[in-house]
């Protein structure tokens, strides 16, 4: 069977391969039907991709392991340079590896499985908790509701599962790093996080990719479930290389009292949509975004988030930093609605934008919808340049023009670093050094 290329021999292969039961196959099947018969989406920036030139599955490992000695080295190299290895003995309570197609490395403190937590690949959670994988799959982001959750749905390899029992603490995060290394490749992990009843929750995802003068495609789908009283914490840094096509879907909903925060970090890609969402279902729940996006050298970042608030007394906040240079698009797209039965809710959305040269562009395309008349919707945009004066007074301080500038970027997205851990604010320091 060639390489590339999508078919429902394929599919039926990759099913196989992984000896799941048949109800799986058949969604698969009928999620690559609609698939074909899906348009690319009618918003946002083209997508000009050839899906007969995708590899939609590879797979590097035939085991799962909890020991990095037993990780092929070259790809242990590869986690051990990005830091993943030394984060895991610092900083974290467990670790997911994912390398291509199927994850290689699996890993979670004692302490954790003594509180019946529940962390392994989404592919594990299949075999070894078939009914409570059932109960979540496909049920917060359908598989025809577009045609990359579609192609999710037919190819879907890797990714993460959590269960947090009720009434449970994590203290320290939990990660997963998603590495693309070979050419044409397409990544297709499916997440699915269930924090119960009281419980909280931090995890972390890092992404990245190798650079090759053809494109890759990394189209996930993250579900989210946050009960009552619950917390959920969603950190993202990804650095995809700029061949990389990042089209995913991540949504939560979050129940009575409820909170869901994504902290979302953009800083690579060749064209980015993304649009993490909140369903406000229970009375008081809160749902809130704040992310970074940064395009340079003709990248397309188009993100924001979406509020949905179905409940009384809900509350959204969204945040949103665009940075455009040198020729790259950064654009804020996104959706908050209140409906007729959320009264007394409170919604606010903050857009800010430098754009750093005449050719650069950015959009702010927001909808906002109010249902009742109880509640409050703030939206505030703003458009600048780096400050002439700000760069001049920092430079009359012994800066040179550029860590002037570098500095003034930094403090602009200050609001973000604030919200990740130390070990992630200064990679991401680093990253936008590199980048500028």
């Amino acid at each position: 069977m060639k390489e590339l290329g999508l078919s429902k021999e394929k599919i039926k292969t990759i099913s196989k391969s992984k000896k799941e039961p048949k109800w799986m196959l058949d969604f698969r099947l009928k999620s690559y039907e609609e698939f074909l018969n899906q348009s690319n989406p009618n918003f946002g920036p083209e997508l000009k991709i050839d899906f007969d030139e995708v590899n939609y599955y590879k797979k590097v490992s035939d085991n799962v392991t909890d020991d990095w000695g037993n990780v092929d080295c070259p790809i242990r190299n590869t986690f051990e340079e990005v830091g993943v290895i030394d984060a895991e003995k610092k900083y974290l309570d467990g670790i997911g590896a994912q390398y291509e197609s199927e994850v290689v490395y699996h890993n979670m403190i004692k302490e954790l499985e003594d509180k019946n937590v529940i962390f392994c690949s989404t592919d594990d959670a299949l075999k070894k908790h078939p009914e409570l994988f059932k109960k979540y799959f496909n049920n917060l982001v359908k598989y025809n509701e577009n045609k990359y959750t579609a192609l999710n749905g037919a190819v879907w390899s890797g990714g993460t599962f959590i269960y947090v029992p009720p009434h449970t603490k994590i203290d320290r995060p939990l990660q997963s790093y998603f590495r693309i290394d070979s050419k044409n490749m397409g990544q297709f992990e499916r997440t699915i996080i269930i924090v119960d009843e009281g419980s909280s929750l931090h995890y972390m995802e890092g992404c990245t990719a190798r650079k090759h003068s053809s494109s890759s495609l990394h189209a996930a789908v993250v579900e989210i479930y946050v009960g009552k009283n619950a917390s959920c914490r969603y950190t993202t840094i990804q650095n995809w290389a700029s061949n990389v096509y990042n089209l995913v879907t991540k949504r939560s909903i979050i129940e009575e009292n409820g909170l869901m925060e994504w902290i979302d970090g953009n800083i690579g890609s060749k064209i980015n949509m993304k649009y993490p969402s909140c369903i406000l279902n229970g009375r008081g729940a809160t749902g809130n975004c704040i992310s970074v996006a940064v395009a340079k050298d003709d990248q397309i970042q188009d993100t924001g988030a979406k509020m949905i608030h179905l409940a009384p007394n809900t509350t959204s906040k969204i945040i949103s930093k665009s940075i455009a240079a040198s020729g790259g698009e950064a654009s804020y797209r996104g959706t908050v609605k209140i409906s007729k039965n959320a009264v007394k809710s409170k919604a606010i959305v903050k857009c800010d934008t430098i754009i750093l040269d005449q050719n650069s562009k950015s959009d702010t395309i927001p909808k906002n919808i109010v249902e009742n008349k109880e509640s409050y919707l703030e939206h505030e945009a703003t458009v600048s340049k780096i400050s002439k004066e700000k760069l001049f007074y920092l430079m009359s301080r012994g800066l040179n023009e550029e860590q002037a500038k570098e500095l003034l970027i930094i403090g602009f997205i200050d609001e973000f670093r604030e919200n990740l851990p130390m070990e992630y604010a200064v990679e991401l320091n680093a990253l936008m050094k590199s980048y500028f």
